[in-house]
This record gives C-alpha cells, sequence and structure tokens, in this order.
C-alpha cells in the first residue's frame, strides 16, 4: 500500500486541487483520500473561516465519509476525481492523536482491499511516516503554518505555485529543501505532467521493492 500525504503551510493555496489531481492523474491505485482538519475556536477550518455548527466538542474527533461527489466541498472534489472513498478527518485544536486508531484502522483496511491512501495535511506526519510527502509553497501567502515549518524538511518535493513576487514568509529558511525536487505549479490545478511522472515514478520504485506500511506509533 502507498501511503502520500500532501501539505502546505496555509489555507487555501491549492492543496486539494493537488489531491484531486493526482487522484484524477492516477486511478488505478484505487485511492482513499482524507481530509484532515483540527477545529479550533467554534471555526470552521474546513470552509472559509465562518461559524459553522460542526465544531466537535464530544467526542474529540469525527470522521465522516463523503457520499455525494457534487456538493463542492473538498472531500467531494476527492470523489469527483475518482477516489474509491473519500473521508473527512476533524478534531479539536491539538487532538489529532485521539483519531489515530480510527485513522490506522482505515489504513488497515484499505491495504487489505489493496487500495492506496492520499491524505491532505501536515499534523498527520506527527504519526504517520508516507511513502511521500509533497509540500506546497506560495509565496504569495504570508501565512506560514506551524505545522508546515515543523515538517517541511521530511518533503520529499516541493510545489511552488509561480507568481512574480518574492517570498512573502518572515523568518522561514528553504535551505532544508535544498537539493530536494522542486516543481513550479500554478492555478487552477497545482499540478503538472512533471509532478504526476515524479509521483508514478516513486510509487513504482516502492511497488519493486518490499511492502511498506506508513505507520507509527504517536
Amino acid at each position: 500500500m502507498a501511503v502520500i500525504v500532501v501539505g502546505g503551510h496555509s489555507r487555501n493555496i491549492g492543496k486539494t486541487s493537488v489531491v484531486a489531481g493526482l487522484i484524477a492523474a492516477l486511478p488505478a491505485y484505487r485511492w482513499t483520500a482524507f481530509k484532515v482538519t483540527q477545529d479550533g475556536h467554534g471555526l470552521c477550518t474546513a470552509a472559509d473561516g465562518a461559524p459553522c455548527d460542526c465544531q466537535t466538542d464530544e467526542p474529540t474527533f469525527a470522521i465522516s465519509a463523503e457520499r455525494h461527489g457534487a456538493s463542492g466541498t473538498d472531500s467531494a472534489r476527492y470523489l469527483a476525481a475518482g477516489a474509491e472513498r473519500s473521508l473527512w478527518v476533524r478534531t479539536q485544536g491539538g487532538m489529532l492523536a485521539s483519531a489515530m486508531p480510527r485513522i490506522r484502522k482505515e489504513l488497515a483496511a484499505i491495504e487489505e482491499a489493496g487500495g492506496n491512501a492520499i491524505l491532505e495535511s501536515n499534523s498527520i506526519l506527527q504519526f504517520l511516516q508516507p511513502d511521500l510527502y509533497l509540500s506546497l509553497l506560495d509565496v504569495g501567502t504570508a501565512d506560514f503554518k506551524e505545522s508546515a515549518r515543523r515538517y517541511l524538511d521530511r518533503a520529499d518535493a516541493v510545489l511552488v505555485v509561480e507568481r512574480a513576487v518574492a517570498p512573502q514568509w518572515q523568518g522561514v529558511s528553504l535551505r532544508v529543501v535544498e537539493g530536494k525536487p522542486h516543481f513550479g505549479v500554478r492555478g487552477p490545478d497545482f499540478l503538472t505532467p512533471e509532478v504526476v511522472d515524479f509521483v508514478r515514478g516513486r510509487l513504482g520504485l516502492m511497488r519493486a521493492g518490499p511492502a511498506i506500511v506508513a505507520a507509527a506509533s504517536s
């Protein structure tokens, strides 16, 4: 089973488009996609920051399966792209550990069924060692999440949104990804044939070697 994680340094920079694009470009892998969000202060991190009723107070996490590919949500976009299943994992802020037993159970079922998993998240890297981690960076967006900064050195490749501006980040060094593959991307797809070929090649190398289950203890 292959496990891919797609992360990025901020919200609304194209991470979902990358996940959906990979699902559509590599349908033979029979993807199950996970959207992982951590809610805080009554705000919905999957939407536009407006108050909503999805805040998880009790229990500390919720996992729901997307049923319709046309609802417009991120998890629906995964289904529309061709994912066999699409799951939305949401937890209280800082409580992702509480959802990990259920996530690992889902991953085990995916492996048993002969499928593969792709997760949109940075924080999941605290608990999983994926086969491939792609980090999406938009130099025109100043916000840089602590979770993205913490795991940037683990990126196998960096996708950089091409803009004619200098990086807007303060106190962020890209030295940790020097020497790693960099791909320029643009919206609305935030994906190129070169990125797809890179991912396909890495998955091919993995399948040529011993099977690896990407799971680590918290």
